[in-house]
């Protein structure tokens, strides 16, 4: 059984399309409505122009523009590490905000002032998150390796070398350590977690059969995972350093992606038939169906929105190709929110509950990208460069 989950476990996580044509995963452009703001972005030098570009044109609240806009917002470079952001009203309206950012780069100073911004201008109370990092899994060096990035891909390091299949990163919530799935130890895949300050990896669990699919809860304080040691693939949990380890599901079907509620109090996960969404309490309980009025026998790959608690973004099958849902669970209906010309999985819900990051996919390659679920924009945050990018989540202060 134990093999079986595994080969079942890494079809699952590249959810195949073998009729998915090559396209090029590019900008998806959405026209500009009244929900959109039209802004005038700049900044002082070649690159805090190019990244404040990037920055509020991935944004589905905001179109650029190069006149008639309601923002003037300006980005300038006040010392190594600092920037200064000054917004002011179109047609002579007066000064929005003018501050000075520090960080710990000129990068990362105007990402926090992009936030700032925004902040200042969004008008519906958007939490920022131009300034969340990414962990993720890249194969530039021919190998599944775990990354950290900004959300713009600058800043990238690579956390591990095990020259082996490596999957399903996950940040701890305070952003200190990375747990996700590698075969490089057994040849099976166990569960390590990475200290990112100084890199060290320690095994979080590693029991007979498949330790896969482990993701903090809320409060760091526990883990919940897919363990398949006593037979079937089940839901656990552990403590926060993988003792403790007890079975929450009894149920003789294939189970993924467990995902927590906000509060810690549910978990949602993929089982078969289907597979479809099912949630049930954190500490137990019979699992509920909540994927109803989808319109897909195929719903995968769960990210629970830390902003709106009724708000599950997912995988869907859509013909034969794969897009992005959003599950409404006060209704219980989904709906599609992307509609690109190529595959879209892996979501993860960035801060303001909005937008989110997820995989783009074509025969040839993925990039990692985000998606405005209100207005169905998609812009591409991997360089192509890079090469395959896939599997990011995203952490946010």
């Amino acid at each position: 059984m134990a093999r079986l989950y595994s080969r079942f476990l890494i079809a699952a996580l590249s959810i195949a399309s073998p009729a998915l044509a090559q396209r090029d995963i590019g900008v998806l452009e959405v026209q500009a409505d009244n929900r959109t703001i039209p802004v005038r972005v700049s900044g002082d030098t070649a690159e805090l122009n190019s990244l404040a570009l990037q920055a509020f044109g991935s944004h589905g609240r905001y179109h650029l523009v190069a006149s008639g806009f309601i923002y003037d917002i300006r980005f300038s470079a006040t010392g190594a590490s600092q920037v200064r952001v000054d917004v002011s009203r179109g047609f002579g309206g007066g000064s929005v905000v003018s501050e000075s950012v520090s960080a710990a780069s000129e990068r990362a100073a105007l990402l926090e002032a992009a936030d700032l911004a925004v902040a200042n201008t969004n008008g519906l109370g958007l939490r920022v998150f131009f300034s969340s990092r990414l962990v993720f899994i890249g194969e530039r060096t021919g190998h599944p390796e775990v990354y950290t990035s900004d959300l713009f891909f600058g800043d990238v390091k690579q956390i591990t070398h095990d020259r082996a299949i490596a999957m399903t990163p996950r940040w701890s919530p305070d952003g200190e350590r990375v747990i996700y799935t590698s075969f490089f130890k057994s040849g099976f895949p166990d569960i390590f977690v990475i200290n990112l300050a100084d890199y060290q990896r320690t095994t979080f669990v590693s029991f007979k059969g498949t330790n896969a699919g482990a993701q903090y809860s809320p409060d760091g304080r526990q883990v919940a995972m897919v363990l398949s040691g006593e037979g079937e693939p089940d839901i656990y949990v552990s403590n926060a350093y993988g003792r403790g380890v007890s079975r929450r599901t009894h149920i003789d079907t294939v189970k993924s992606s467990p995902c927590w509620s906000p509060d810690g109090s549910r978990l949602i996960f993929a089982m078969e038939p289907g597979p479809q969404l099912y949630m049930m309490p954190a500490s137990g309980g019979t699992p509920q169906r909540v994927s109803f009025d989808t319109g897909s026998s195929y719903c995968a790959e769960p990210s629970w929105s830390r902003t709106n608690p009724n708000k599950v973004a997912f995988t869907m099958r859509v013909g034969r190709n794969y897009q992005i849902g959003v599950l409404d669970l006060s209704g219980r209906h989904g709906e599609q929110v992307s509609k690109a010309p190529f595959d879209g999985v892996e979501p993860s819900w960035l801060s303001d509950g909005r937008h989110l990051v997820y995989t783009a996919r074509t025969a040839a390659t993925s990039r990692v990208c985000i998606l405005d679920t209100e207005t169905g924009k998609s812009t591409p945050v991997s360089p192509a460069s890079f090469g395959a990018a896939l599997q990011a989540n995203v952490w946010s202060r």
